[in-house]
């Protein structure tokens, strides 16, 4: 049979397109991503002390087993995911080590050898996640369950004696040595609740209310959903002063609901309640003014009062001003100026010895890792899985966005950890856990369609006639 040029492809052709595993490809990729963190390693030694670390071997070792694990897990449970999704984030872990362990040489600290153990959690995990939830959509039934979940998560660190407040934010909650971050698990299963909501009730929110300047806003009885959760984000901000947590998930809403009923008119809805909250909180709450007014004027609150100064972020600024280009090297810099470099400005200090390029390799790396996502997204064949994974790219994209826009001066601190390079094991075990979703749902969305055998009309007649006889 032949075709025309600019034809469309038969449909047997169509549905004869499988993707392949491509298995081998990530075992490829994870071995440079190796090399990354193992490199970056062995550089903060050599640049910082002038040798080798002495347990490059171990540290190699154990990256190395925790790569395989991961690898051969997927390869068992969940063979046509995505074969760049791994390889990418276990490069950017291994870059934050790197990180943290050169700043732990000159504070003499441990915060590397922390952030390994938590990444050892995070894969285990991981791995725990593929094996057990082998369909997606098998979340879809706890829409409502994950909701309440998620709401008592970030309610948890206002309970007294239990909550704690760190650099100015309730978000913690301290379980005798140990101290976790609710909210991180909250996010996860809040993009688990708006799917399903958002599959369930998808056709009563893309109804069209009236219309002004050429945009159809929503009707008026449907905004209850969109101003329950901008009351949410406005609690958070309000009582546990977390203002990136707050954009996040407000955001993180807006950005489904959009996806889901493709209506721009959420976007101006959600757009003037941004505005509208922002306006309150700042004439309503002094440190929602502060963090304004440092970011407008930050030379002039350098030496300010404890809570109310600028000095971290002029030192960001100051050190990312002399990385330059390509940066001064590890151990050449001086990112130990930058307070809590390891965790809310870290980009300041790969800025600083790795320079403008480092800075946009990272950013390159994020941007494979929400396009991997998209993807996966596009060609799922069910709704929750596509607004899961719309949901799951959206918490990479809107989390990179408030702090490389709260380091760079593009938008107010929020005091958000940059997910898998920052020092803090909330974040990223649930970010593996963010990563496992994403391969799941890519894995099943991958995989070969059923194949539906279509029985030839004059057999059936001529079957249906032999039974007509006896």
């Amino acid at each position: 049979m032949t075709t025309t040029p600019g034809a469309a492809a038969p449909q047997s052709a169509l549905m004869g397109f499988v993707h392949r595993r491509r298995r081998g490809a990530e075992l490829f990729l994870l071995v440079i991503a190796l090399a990354v963190g193992v490199g970056g390693y062995a550089a903060v030694g050599l640049g910082v002390e002038g040798q080798v670390p002495a347990d490059i071997v171990g540290y190699g070792g154990w990256l190395a087993a925790l790569m395989a694990g991961a690898h051969v897990v997927v390869r068992f449970v969940a063979p046509y995911a995505d074969p760049v999704l791994l390889p990418v984030v276990v490069a950017l872990n291994g870059l934050g080590l790197a990180v943290i362990h050169r700043l732990d040489l000159t504070d003499d600290t441990t915060f590397a050898r922390q952030q390994l153990t938590w990444m050892t959690l995070g894969v285990v995990l991981f791995a725990v996640v593929l094996v057990v939830l082998r369909d997606h959509r098998t979340l879809s039934r706890f829409t409502y369950t994950s909701g309440l979940g998620a709401i008592v998560l970030l309610l948890l660190p206002l309970v007294p004696g239990l909550g704690t407040t760190i650099n100015g934010a309730r978000i913690w909650i301290r379980l005798g040595p140990f101290s976790f971050q609710p909210g991180e698990v909250a996010k996860v299963m809040l993009v688990v609740a708006f799917a399903g909501y958002l599959v369930q009730h998808r056709d009563a929110l893309a109804l069209a209310g009236r219309r002004l300047l050429l945009v159809d806003l929503p009707r008026g009885r449907d905004l209850g959903p969109i101003m329950a959760m901008w009351l949410i984000s406005l609690g958070i901000l309000v009582f546990q002063r977390d203002l990136g947590s707050s954009l996040l998930f407000f955001g993180l809403f807006l950005v489904m609901l959009y996806v889901a009923t493709e209506r721009p008119g959420w976007l101006v809805v959600g757009g003037l309640l941004f505005a509208g909250g922002a306006a309150l909180a700042y004439r309503m709450f002094g440190h929602v003014r502060t963090r304004v007014d440092t970011w407008l004027h930050p030379f002039d609150y350098y030496d300010g009062p404890p809570g109310q100064n600028s000095y971290q972020l002029v030192e960001g600024m100051f050190g990312m001003g002399w990385g330059g280009l390509i940066g001064r090297g590890f151990g050449e810099g001086d990112p130990t100026r930058i307070p809590y470099a390891e965790s809310d400005f870290i980009m300041a200090a790969i800025g600083e010895e790795l320079g403008l390029t480092g800075v946009l390799a990272v950013l390159l790396m994020y941007g494979v890792v929400v396009e991997r996502a998209l993807r996966t997204a596009v060609i799922s064949r069910d709704n929750f899985g596509k607004l899961m994974a719309v949901g799951l790219a959206s918490v990479f994209a809107l989390q990179l966005f408030v702090v490389i826009g709260g380091v760079t001066r593009l938008i107010p601190l929020t005091g958000l950890t940059t997910s898998f390079l920052s020092y803090g094991g909330s974040s990223l075990v649930a970010s593996w856990v963010v990563v496992a979703l994403l391969l799941r749902i890519s894995d099943q969305a991958r995989r070969p369609a059923p194949v539906l055998v279509k029985v030839d009309e004059e057999q059936e007649a001529e079957e249906s006639t032999q039974v007509i006889k006896l």
